[in-house]
């Protein structure tokens, strides 16, 4: 057994797939084969099922994945560890994510550390909010990005940024022309939710529990796995739903859909930088938490000084004197881990 081979043996346990995996790590599919067959023979038991149109990890394939990742990982770790002994920042870092900052939010700061730091790789996995706390939880990725706070207590978060949910409805609806709706009325209305572990979900199951409702109040015609999923359903009018405006900024921007306030129900949430308490941070994982922080910082200021900006212009006679009313105080979650 060797480092290759259990680099081989997650691809194809992730991509379900001999043939994709070979394509990911530039090796023909025979000889993946022969590395898991290799694997197989090592551990005197079968590790992946051939199916027809998959291949899928045995029961004991699942538990050597688990420790394979963790091994991969701590791999990486002792590459950026030496680098940073020598000076340098370089490695490759993999980090999970749920949907919402996974699609709509990393990708353009790991873009921008990226050209800050050119030897660095870092991987985005995806998943819901569920299965990243899962692989932050047993090692497979380092740091996560989450919509939701866990109740689990070796799991360290810190609030990264506010994220705001709304009703979106497309601009044909005949809710289109409104700014809120009372909850009375959503409850009535066909609903698309996102699957069990997704962020939002839980995020809209606590408010609504909040007004003495639940899930099953509302009118569910559809459940699917994916924020996009969720975003067509809703242009093809299937129904409405609740979802980041992270998510559908560009389509709202071209007049496409249209968020809303729902009356009564409060929809912002934090986003969590999610992080395993007993493991030490790696040079790589300091060096991107510090570089995200601040980078999110930088941007929250600079929107803030954009829409100052923007309201003086429409209002001409707008001064300030000593009577103007004071911002509200900055809330301390957002601020207390820049450092």
């Amino acid at each position: 057994m060797d480092y290759w081979q259990l680099k081989v043996f997650c691809k194809v346990v992730e991509t379900e797939s001999f043939s994709k995996a070979g394509r990911g790590v530039h090796l023909s599919q025979p000889t993946v084969s022969s590395h898991i067959k290799e694997l197989e023979a090592h551990f005197n038991c079968r590790l992946i099922d051939r199916l027809p149109k998959k291949a899928l990890p045995t029961r004991a394939g699942v538990l050597l994945y688990t420790y394979a990742r963790r091994l991969l990982a701590l791999t990486d770790e002792t590459e950026s560890a030496m680098a940073e002994f020598q000076g340098k920042v370089q490695g490759r870092l993999v980090i999970g994510a749920s949907t919402i900052p996974g699609v709509y939010l990393l990708p353009r700061f790991i873009g921008a550390f990226s050209r800050q730091h050119p030897a660095v790789t870092v991987a985005l996995a995806i998943a819901d909010t569920d299965q990243t706390l899962a692989a932050v939880a047993s090692g497979a990725v380092e740091l996560g990005v989450v919509g939701a706070a866990t109740t689990n207590a070796q799991i360290e978060q810190t609030a990264l940024i506010e994220d705001e949910l709304a009703l979106v409805v497309p601009t044909t609806h005949k809710w289109a022309r409104v700014e809120q709706v009372a909850l009375a009325k959503l409850v009535r209305e066909p609903f698309i939710v996102r699957e069990r572990g997704s962020g939002t979900l839980e995020s809209l199951r606590r408010a609504l529990e909040e007004k003495a409702l639940k899930m099953e109040d509302l009118k569910i015609v559809a459940e699917m796995g994916s924020t996009p999923a969720v975003i067509q359903a809703i242009k093809t009018r299937a129904g409405v739903s609740v979802l980041s405006t992270m998510a559908v900024a560009e389509d709202i921007a071209n007049g496409t859909l249209k968020a809303l306030a729902i009356e009564g129900l409060y929809l912002r949430r934090w986003l969590y930088l999610t992080r395993l308490k007993r493991r030490t941070p790696s040079p790589l994982a300091r060096v991107f938490t510090l570089f995200l922080k601040h980078s999110l910082a930088a941007e929250t200021l600079s929107q803030a000084g954009h829409a100052r900006t923007k309201s003086e212009t429409r209002n001409p006679k707008f001064e300030t004197n000593s009577n103007d009313q004071k911002p509200p105080p900055c809330n301390p979650n957002c601020c207390a881990n820049l450092d």
